[in-house]
């Protein structure tokens, strides 16, 4: 299985946004994830359509759009027509999310359903076929720099089997306190998608960081 590295621009520079861009990419980076926060699903404000367009413009590397806001249905085309590849929407926020995730393919887009830590994966039980990943938060959404969740591994093991038993393609990607402790458990419990911020954009040599993420988590 393939470890596909997703750097969090939620910690990167964004002054700098180009630039660090840019570093990751040339390092080897497989996707750049784009957290976008409304303040009301989360404690926290972020960025919107303009900063995912402009990075469209600015890199080469699919834009992994992980949408923590409160009503997902209402900008998924705007988010698909600024070049999100990849659109994850919460689980915790949609009534009908057969139909949300059918439309962000529809739009041409990846489409995945996140879940907190203190949501169950029973509640992917009548979507299985329509995820092409599945987010798995290990940290509680809203901020970067927190301490891993130690029991995510066990969700996302028991994820792998659950998608398993479904005939479920679907990927496994967690977010949250992603690091170089961690990467090589996280992908032997069933992890292809490794999203980290502070540990790569964190670091003194980003570029090194991601590299150094990689080796991690394919360690043998």
């Amino acid at each position: 299985m393939k470890v596909r590295i997703a750097p969090s621009i939620l910690n990167a520079d964004f002054a700098r946004l180009a630039d660090q861009v840019a570093i990751v990419e040339h390092a080897g980076a497989d996707f750049l994830h784009v957290d976008v926060m409304d303040g009301h699903f989360v404690p926290n404000i972020t960025i919107g359509v303009p900063v995912v367009r402009a990075l469209k413009r600015a890199t080469a590397l699919p834009l992994d759009v992980h949408l923590m806001i409160s009503d997902p249905d209402r900008y998924l085309e705007a988010f698909v027509d600024a070049g999100a590849a990849m659109l994850t929407v919460h689980v915790e926020v949609l009534p009908h999310l057969q139909r949300t995730l059918a439309r962000i393919r529809e739009l041409g887009a990846k489409a995945g359903a996140a879940i907190n830590p203190g949501t169950p994966i029973a509640v992917l039980s009548e979507v299985a076929s329509d995820l092409d990943h599945v987010l798995v938060m290990s940290v509680n959404p809203g901020f970067g720099g927190q301490h891993f969740i130690p029991r995510s591994l066990e969700k996302v093991s028991a994820l792998r089997t659950w998608l398993a038993a479904s005939g479920s393609p679907a990927a496994i990607e967690v977010d949250g306190g992603v690091d170089l402790g961690n990467a090589h458990a996280l992908v032997s419990a069933g992890a292809s998608i490794l999203v980290a911020g502070t540990a790569i954009f964190g670091a003194p040599d980003p570029a090194a960081a991601t590299v150094a993420l990689r080796r991690a988590a394919d360690a043998r």
